[in-house]
């Protein structure tokens, strides 16, 4: 008998300890949910997702900044869209989205260009705006290529070992090609953590000439730098930033192209606002508003305003 109690006692003192332990964890899973809903998920900070076709696509931080550029490459050629979603389609299935020193024999970069086949030199095909410039000079040989099959015509480009492979991306190529080229409106948003390095306004204003030259040089867009509290919306927590106001000229699918390489280059930049046209991005909003862009009164008709923070 006292062997039985002893058996009965020990399995007792085995199922309190779980029970403690699943109460524990519930608690903390509670805790969790409540701090998710109030400050937004983890897994998504450092991200930004394009909507679209039905459908989303969330690409991290870097690869956003990758996308922007190339898609801005498209704008400023005066390209169709479909060049830009062809691009995307085929840097992501080749690098991911990611300009990288290594690759199959000599491919390098974010297209994995080869220098053995004529497509420049190492250090020019590491070069993202060389390598992309490189890759729509191809595409623009291809017969109706703004109306092929975008993993054709990307495959009659590349001529790579997996001709089907682009297939796989076409989606998110779209996605991405829509936002920041315009098409979709404000459509981009980034989920980011508070502001760590930036770049200083002066140097995105840089960024913006390097990858628009020809609307920058034609007066297609022009770009001036202010102090953010003349201008409008500003920040609601009051915190001190610079203002690049970018006038896109009254073109207004020009206007959201910038608009969204604003918010796909927020995390490198320390951009902290991006409004245009009654519509703001805001980076301090972690919760289910920070997945879309508010509405906001103010600002100015033509120009996309982009705050950036320690300016």
């Amino acid at each position: 008998m006292a062997g039985r109690a002893r058996a009965r006692g020990s399995v007792g003192r085995h199922l309190v300890i779980p029970l403690v332990m699943v109460l524990a964890c519930a608690g903390i899973a509670g805790g969790s949910y409540v701090a998710l809903q109030r400050y937004g998920s983890p897994a998504h900070v450092g991200t930004c997702t394009a909507h679209g076709l039905g459908t989303s696509h969330r690409y991290s931080t870097d690869r956003a900044e990758n996308a922007a550029l190339i898609s801005a490459i498209a704008v400023d050629r005066g390209l169709p869209p479909r060049a830009a979603s062809i691009a995307l389609a085929t840097a992501y299935q080749e690098s991911q989205l990611q300009n990288i020193e290594h690759g199959d024999r000599d491919s390098l970069g974010l297209f994995q260009q080869r220098p053995s086949q004529g497509w420049g030199t190492e250090e020019e095909v590491q070069d993202p705006i060389y390598s992309t410039n490189a890759f729509y000079d191809a595409l623009e040989t291809v017969s109706a290529y703004e109306s092929g099959d975008i993993n054709d015509v990307a495959q009659e480009v590349q001529r790579s070992g997996h001709p089907e492979a682009y297939r796989d991306h076409e989606t998110e190529g779209r996605l991405y090609a829509s936002a920041l080229t315009g098409q979709s409106g404000a459509n981009l948003v980034c989920t980011l953590d508070e502001v760590g390095s930036t770049t200083s306004p002066e140097q995105l204003r840089g960024e913006l000439a390097g990858q628009f030259p020809r609307l920058t040089e034609s007066g297609g867009i022009a770009s001036s730098l202010r102090p953010a509290g003349s201008v409008a919306p500003q920040r609601p927590d009051g915190s001190g930033a610079t203002a690049l106001v970018i006038d896109t000229g009254g073109d207004t699918t020009r206007g959201w192209a910038l608009a969204n390489w604003a918010v796909a280059r927020a995390a490198q930049d320390g951009v902290v606002q991006v409004s245009y046209q009654g519509r703001v991005w805001d980076r301090s909003l972690r919760r289910e508003e920070a997945e879309t862009w508010g509405s906001v009164d103010g600002g100015e008709a033509d120009s996309v305003v982009v705050l950036v923070s320690g300016g």
